[in-house]
């Protein structure tokens, strides 16, 4: 007897999934709510430097600053230079120094804003960015915490996925949990940008426990036929989030209290342990035998299946125990050394790669768009509930590679019509903006399905640690990829939909799974691989 036959004793899909399922709605919901939280901590507000003097009427502010700011070539005051002496204008007196002798001629000189910046405080009360000025030749600095905290992310999926097999699930969700509530608390109390950038990045690596335990912990008490149900069910907690994250953003305007908003629900996650049950497939890959017992008999209590302790017996379930650990614990070098297995994980790695970077890249760079931060957040979580719906018809019916690629070529395709719109026309960009989140969404979800059909039963968890690895490393490069903008105002959209376009061709490389028996071992890969080139040449 398998595992697989011991869960359809107590029942594969019943109360007791139900309520792990809900259990883990939560951390699925605090993910989004960190990951894509930059939108508004490190918001940057209109601001231009402040200017030395105070103006009594405020009639006169237009002309007040014209005398003090020179104006970009799209209208706009300069946001990074000051005159070095105010300039004075026809028909006014607000000029409080006459320009030298030789600023009469030609163009007057500019100087950075020596004295700091003043900021509209209309839709931000406070960010990160308006905290530490991190505006101009410092702007930098506020995509580099968002990749630090990305880094932090790769960092502890690492950590996370070897310690959360050699202790357990249940145990490392705590960790994660509690690790994630007095680091975030931390953040919130940081008193400089290095305390900031060092805690966020801390935060990253234990938010990654939730990545690496949430989906194990589900999968690993559902049967084969509703897994693909509850990946789809799953995913829209994370959806949850994302619009979570508008309203919180939306009601609180400072950043160190949103910070402490999406961190207390962790008080909740720490409360709610006691219910999580452990992975008794894990207990019995590590031979204790009595746990696993006693998990599935609430399994099978709460399932409403008629099981006794006869029909799970220490016996039965040691052979169980002993055939679990038959196979040794695969490597990340297993996934390279077949052909087959290789070509699948260098196909995988491009496609998550790409995933993640237009994804990201597309959610935290809501610039140039005619909605403000909050209505766009709003919008971009709305749209992710269709396109899992979509995704969930189609993978059924024109399969998985098709999805895929169709995916990630709309999202390519939505960053080059972008280009090619005109910057007058904003909501032409927005509405192509949010079809694009729906795209990559989509790509997203498929992402996680796809990948876990295309590798067998004994290299699954380990080939889907490394792409997702990989997947975390684009997440981090995607903040970066926006300061190209500096070269070329467009790189960063050609960046984007490029790779997204370079994947979309890497997907048609990898074999169909819809309607497919998936594989057991490395020998059914390479054995479906040879049937399939011999039907070719046939």
């Amino acid at each position: 007897m398998g595992f697989e036959e011991l869960l359809d004793e107590v029942g594969g899909f019943g109360s007791f999934q139900l309520r792990n399922l809900a259990l883990m709605a939560l951390p699925r919901v605090i993910l989004p709510l960190n990951f894509l939280l930059p939108i508004f901590l490190a918001a940057v507000p209109a601001h231009h430097c402040a200017l030395p003097g105070t103006l009594d009427n405020f009639s006169h502010q237009e002309a007040w600053l014209e005398t003090h700011l020179p104006r970009e070539p799209d209208g706009r005051f300069s946001s990074c230079l000051r005159f070095a002496h105010p300039q004075t204008l026809p028909n006014t007196t607000l000029g409080r120094e006459a320009p030298s002798p030789g600023e009469l001629e030609g163009e007057p000189s500019t100087v950075p804003c020596s004295q700091g910046w003043e900021y509209d405080r209309s839709e931000f009360s406070s960010t990160i960015a308006t905290e530490w000025d991190l505006v101009c030749e410092r702007k930098g600095l506020n995509r580099v915490a968002s990749t630090l905290f990305f880094i932090g992310v790769l960092m502890g999926a690492v950590v996370f996925g070897y310690l959360s097999d050699r202790f357990g699930r249940r145990r490392l969700l705590l960790v994660a949990y509690v690790s994630t509530l007095v680091l975030g608390l931390t953040s919130a109390a940081s008193v400089n940008y290095v305390m900031f950038a060092i805690t966020r990045t801390l935060t990253g690596s234990t938010l990654a426990g939730f990545t690496i335990i949430v989906l194990p912990l589900e999968l690993e008490w559902l049967d084969v036929e509703h897994r693909e149900v509850a990946g789809i069910l799953g995913s829209t907690f994370w959806t949850g989030g994302v619009l979570l994250l508008a309203l919180a953003g939306y009601l609180i305007r400072d950043w160190r209290w949103l910070l402490m908003a999406v961190t207390l629900p962790c008080v909740i996650g720490i409360l709610s342990i006691r219910w999580v049950p452990e992975s008794a497939r894990w207990l019995l890959t590590q031979g204790r035998v009595e746990e696993a017992q006693r998990y599935l008999l609430h399994c099978a209590r709460l399932n409403g299946r008629p099981v006794g302790e006869d029909s799970l017996s220490q016996e039965a379930l040691n052979k169980v125990s002993t055939g679990e650990q038959v196979f040794p614990r695969p490597s990340y070098l297993d996934l390279f050394r077949t052909p087959q297995i290789r070509h699948i994980s260098l196909c995988c790695m491009v496609m998550w790669f790409s995933v993640n970077f237009s994804y990201y890249g597309l959610s935290l760079d809501l610039s140039g768009l005619r909605l403000n931060v909050y209505q766009t957040q709003l919008l971009f979580g709305a749209v992710e509930l269709p396109s899992k719906l979509v995704v969930y018809l189609l993978v059924r019916r024109a399969g998985r590679r098709l999805t895929q690629a169709g995916a990630l070529l709309g999202t390519a395709l939505t960053f080059g019509i972008r280009l090619l719109v005109s910057s007058e026309t904003s909501s032409w960009s927005t509405a192509l903006a949010v079809i694009g989140k729906g795209f990559s969404e989509a790509a997203f979800t498929t992402a996680y399905l796809f990948t876990s059909e295309l590798y067998p039963t004994v290299l699954r968890p380990t080939g889907i640690g490394l792409t997702s690895l990989v997947g975390r490393l684009g997440g981090s490069l995607a903040p970066l990829a926006a300061l190209l903008d500096g070269v070329w105002l467009s790189l960063p959209k050609l960046a984007y939909g490029g790779i997204a376009l370079l994947a979309t061709c890497t997907t048609f490389l990898l074999p169909e799974t819809r309607q497919a028996q998936l594989p057991e071992t490395i020998q059914d890969v390479e054995r479906k691989r040879c049937e399939e080139e011999m039907q070719v040449q046939n």
